[in-house]
């Protein structure tokens, strides 16, 4: 199967601290692969160099067949990011930051407007494309967010918690539209905190822990490494040895003090 991200011996440094440990990573292109860890763990990093916004201090990257370090501008072509941070345009409104989108990416004009208003639509936006991102809700940026990558009409996504502060109704909207996007042959590189959406998504999952890959490979062989048993949430925290940390009560929360 060909892969739409492959890096070998990935590594980033910041200082004395690897926060990402000679990563191999393998995502077969059309799967919506999910990429999990605890916070701190390498997830970001490993996006960011990815994506071309660290450089990797080691290591190589494949990214749609292309090395992303030697032809940086031909793997932004095809690929579509939104970041934990969103890096929306705040004084602009849905609409305008549709248009520079897509004036950025050499679409005509009719072009744009088409996918700006079918892409809007889905998201339940169109009513309030004319307002400023600054007075959006959370889950409306969000789906700005989205909408900003997928206008393009990348190969790639990649999301860094797309999920996270969203209401139950744009959660919705949202998986439906990947969904849709990984059946018409995309890929999609997900981070989430949401094992039940990455568990009910996802047909690949990698595993990061301390900077280091720690299991990888299609949800079922994590279910059969563990043996067949356990949720993907029982699952990870064994990976990543979340059973073996010690919990200490708080004598303060309950009964007479």
């Amino acid at each position: 199967m060909p892969l739409a991200i492959e890096t070998t011996g990935l590594t980033r440094t910041f200082g004395d601290l690897r926060a990402v440990d000679g990563v191999d990573l393998a995502v077969p292109a059309g799967s919506f692969y999910g990429f999990l860890g605890p916070n701190g763990a390498g997830k970001s990093t490993t996006i960011k160099c990815l994506t071309g916004l660290l450089h990797p201090t080691s290591g190589r990257m494949r990214i749609l067949g292309i090395d992303p370090l030697a032809d940086p501008v031909a793997v932004k072509r095809q690929v579509g990011v939104v970041p934990e941070d969103l890096a929306l345009f705040d004084r602009l409104t849905a609409a305008e930051t549709l248009r520079f989108v897509g004036q950025v990416h050499g679409l005509d004009t009719a072009t744009v407007e088409r996918r700006s208003g079918q892409l809007l639509a889905l998201m339940d936006l169109t009513g309030a494309k004319d307002t400023l991102v600054a007075d959006y809700s959370h889950g409306m940026r969000k789906k700005v967010a989205l909408a900003v990558a997928l206008l393009p009409a990348p190969r790639l996504l990649f999301l860094d918690e797309p999920f996270e502060g969203i209401d139950a109704v744009a959660s919705r909207q949202i998986k439906d539209l990947l969904s849709s996007f990984v059946q018409a042959g995309g890929t999609i590189f997900l981070t989430s905190h949401i094992l039940e959406i990455v568990e009910r998504l996802c047909d690949h999952i990698g595993v990061i822990a301390k900077g280091r890959l720690v299991a990888q490979g299609t949800m079922a062989d994590l279910h059969t490494g563990a043996g067949g048993q356990g949720t993907l949430e029982e699952i990870f925290i064994r990976l990543v040895g979340g059973d073996r940390t010690e919990r200490q009560a708080l004598d303060w929360m309950v009964g007479d003090h």
